[in-house]
């Protein structure tokens, strides 16, 4: 099992999207500062994820999210809900 999320800081308004086999562990790292871009935006809030059968079909997912660069499509991912 793999996921892919989308993190939101109020504090610099941005959106992180990533994906990950263990999706506690990794809100628990983005939240301690783990990663150099996270650790300026804590605290992140999550507020998307979907659930994949495994990590490499979760990645690819995750990049065409970023492929998409456009917070529009980011939004409107996290108003629609998980799918």
């Amino acid at each position: 099992m793999a996921w892919v999320y989308i993190l939101y800081s109020k504090k610099i308004d941005k959106y992180y999207v990533g994906a990950c086999s263990d999706l506690d562990r990794r809100i628990y790292e983005h939240s301690i500062g783990h990663s150099k871009f996270t650790s300026t935006g804590i605290p992140w809030e999550l507020v998307y994820n979907e659930e994949w059968e495994d990590l490499s079909l979760a990645k690819q997912r995750e990049l065409k999210i970023k492929k998409m660069k456009s917070r529009v499509f980011i939004e409107r991912l996290i108003q629609k809900g998980n799918p």
